[in-house]
């Protein structure tokens, strides 16, 4: 039986990238974002596109819809930085924007597609988030923030969904030498994205429940996995 996946942030890099590469397995897409150019990937990969912004609740339930009678895969990419690093002259809108985009999309997300992976008992989610470990407040302290809380979200919520059949894990793209991990413009070089898209499909069908997978250019390293289940 043909998998069914969503994926958000999907108009191009790693969102995209990952949709290619599922849907040259079989898999059949939904993709998600708020740019527009999510419909020609959709059309490049035979899926379906869903345009709106992560943030709203309402858009994961839209994407879930689409999906059918089942829902197998499940990939939350979407997420965006925030400009700033002093709180004083924080702009409250792109603040806004980065913790809906990159923190409560995934909530949502989960929100909506939980519920169906529970009818056909069990599923895959890959959640991406940046390495945040090496950062500090004058890289990008808002990111960090977000990055942190999906880390915390993803290990609090591993271990009671594994038993359910439902596996949870997050990937991080990181840098060569850590500085700035995952963030564009900070120096080292960063993994391309179909180097994080093949870390991301390989977690969907095998990484432990609660895994967190760090991907550098050339190289994976496994930072924890969730303890065993009881």
């Amino acid at each position: 039986m043909t998998d069914v996946a969503i994926i958000t942030g999907a108009a191009d890099g790693i969102g995209a990238a990952t949709a290619r590469r599922l849907a040259a397995a079989g898999t059949r897409c939904v993709l998600v974002d708020r740019d527009p150019l999510v419909e020609k990937v959709a059309v490049d990969v035979d899926g379906i596109a869903v345009v709106g912004d992560p943030s709203d609740p309402d858009l994961s339930t839209k994407a879930v819809a689409y999906a059918g009678d089942r829902l197998d895969l499940l990939v939350l990419n979407a997420g965006t930085g925030c400009p700033g690093w002093d709180p004083a002259t924080l702009d409250l809108r792109g603040y806004r924007s980065a913790v809906g985009l990159s923190q409560h999309a995934v909530v949502y997300g989960l929100r909506a597609a939980i519920p169906a992976m529970r009818r056909g008992g069990g599923g895959s989610i890959v959640v991406t988030a940046p390495y945040a470990e090496p950062l500090t407040a004058e890289d990008d302290p808002f990111s960090m923030m977000t990055a942190y809380a999906v880390l915390g979200l993803v290990r609090a919520f591993a271990r009671p969904l594994a038993r359910e059949g439902i596996r949870l894990s997050v990937v991080c793209p990181g840098r060569r030498d850590d500085a700035g991990a995952g963030f564009p413009g900070l120096d080292g070089a960063a993994p391309d994205s179909d180097e994080v898209a093949a870390v991301v499909e390989d977690a969907l069908r095998a990484a432990a429940p609660g895994s967190r997978l760090v991907v550098r250019p050339g190289a994976l390293l496994v930072s924890h996995a969730a303890a065993p289940l009881s």
